[in-house]
């Protein structure tokens, strides 16, 4: 193979609707990162207390996890098209409120209810873009459109705190709500620019009620063995092998560290971000591949081992690169995770799916920060980090065990499951048709 094979795959970027959709993206990675930096900076600011920056970090969360499930019931019932347009219009106009909340002194409140805005609008752009992917890009491309979308993600959490720290100076905070406003444009049009994304067909028997819908996808998740064992591993890797919340007292502990903070923790943290960029930059190792269950599989041990090593690192230098590897591999563990998850499902059901699986990933590393506390406080923070890491490997061990399919799972297969209530619908694939008016503006 040529060496640019193994390069970023960029094949997804020649479908022009996906391509639009990316190229907003990047631009939105780094704009949206502003106010990840100005919200918490801001309500710093107007209390002096880190506490007020942790009820907003916690209302947009509950926020965003509320908002997931019903998304995703609304994604598979009306065009998905309008409902993505809609809820990044809706968080354009949040980030227009933050400006003018900032323009006008600033409130605590205002601040808290706009968070909360905020999460519901970022949940619903989640789980709709999740549900339009797979009607945009084929199956065998689902995990590089996944690795391209995540590079531009990582790379932004990177250069946009860095560009947000050096404009705050400059600009002011308030103007950083305000260039996000802006950099939702480039997103509206993309969107905008789609072709219609009308549901599949519905059987007719099925649910109408919202709750209804919502334990559908529930249902229809657990009764398929493959997605079932795909959470679980994602969950295991999550879960067991989050050791984030213990950074601070092992670089002050392990790696002489100063009291709240210094350059060994952000070396901790900025550790694995890097390594998950790195891994993008060379997706083109993985995301041709076909068998993604056993690649998903591998990578989700591989990362139990790498927080072993974490935790056995005598020398920060070491740790760095155990944390490096690690975001390397959970970055193959995510893209396959999306790819399969994406492909599996029935069209009719995607929403629903993306939906229930945006509350697990939300909601596991949180339930990691409670666990390896708890581990730290009674046993020591290497302690707790080796546990949790060869419990991911014991984890993922018995997963493909128990559900042999995951292994053997390629690119292309269909479910096999349970039929949801009221039948089967057969999944929707955009068609030559539907991406025509994309292809010709071009």
């Amino acid at each position: 193979m040529r060496l640019g094979a193994y390069a970023v795959d960029r094949r997804p970027l020649a479908i022009p609707a996906f391509r639009r959709l990316w190229t907003a993206s990047a631009v939105c990675a780094v704009g949206g990162s502003f106010t990840a930096v100005a919200v918490p900076t801001q309500l710093y600011t107007l209390t002096g207390s880190s506490a007020t920056v942790g009820v907003a970090a916690a209302v947009s969360l509950c926020a965003l996890v509320v908002a997931a499930p019903w998304a995703g019931a609304l994604a598979d019932r009306v065009d998905r098209r309008r409902l993505l347009l809609a809820a990044q219009g809706m968080l354009a106009v949040t980030y227009l409120g933050l400006w003018v909340q900032a323009l006008l002194g600033g409130s605590v409140v205002a601040v808290l209810v706009l968070t909360a805005c905020q999460g519901l609008s970022y949940g619903t752009v989640l789980v709709t873009t999740g549900a339009v992917v797979p009607r945009l890009v084929p199956a065998e491309l689902l995990a590089a459109a996944t690795s391209l979308s995540s590079l531009v993600r990582y790379g932004g959490a990177i250069a946009g705190p860095l560009l947000a720290g050096a404009l705050i100076p400059l600009l002011g905070l308030d103007t950083l709500y305000l260039l996000d406003t802006v950099a939702l444009a480039a997103m509206l049009w993309a969107v905008h620019r789609l072709p219609p994304l009308a549901p599949a067909p519905q059987a007719p028997a099925a649910v109408t009620s919202a709750a209804g819908r919502v334990l559908d996808g529930f249902r229809y998740l657990v009764g398929r063995r493959l997605l079932v064992a795909v959470l679980a591993v994602d969950l295991a890797a999550m879960v067991f092998g989050l050791p984030f919340s213990l950074f601070p007292e092992l670089a002050q502990q392990s790696y002489g560290g100063a009291a709240g903070g210094g350059a060994q923790l952000g070396l901790l943290y900025a550790a694995y971000p890097a390594g998950v960029f790195a891994a993008g930059l060379a997706s083109g190792v993985f995301t041709r591949a076909r068998r993604h269950g056993a690649l998903m599989a591998s990578a989700a041990a591989a990362w139990g081992l790498a927080v072993v090593l974490l935790a056995l690192a005598p020398r920060l230098w070491l740790a760095v690169v155990a944390l490096a590897a690690g975001g390397a591999v959970n970055f193959v563990l995510s893209t396959c995770r999306n790819a399969i998850s994406q492909a599996y499902t029935d069209d009719a059901l995607r929403g629903r799916i993306s939906g229930s699986l945006t509350v697990v990933v939300m909601g596991g590393p949180q339930l990691a920060h409670v666990l390896h506390g708890a581990g730290s406080a009674l046993a020591g923070p290497r302690v707790a980090i080796a546990a949790g890491g060869l419990l991911t490997a014991a984890a993922v061990a018995a997963i493909v065990r128990a559900v042999p399919e995951l292994w053997t799972y390629t690119v292309g297969q269909q479910a096999d499951g349970p039929e949801e209530s009221g039948g089967r619908v057969p999944a929707a694939r955009a068609t030559r048709a539907d991406l025509e008016p994309a292809a010709q503006d071009a």
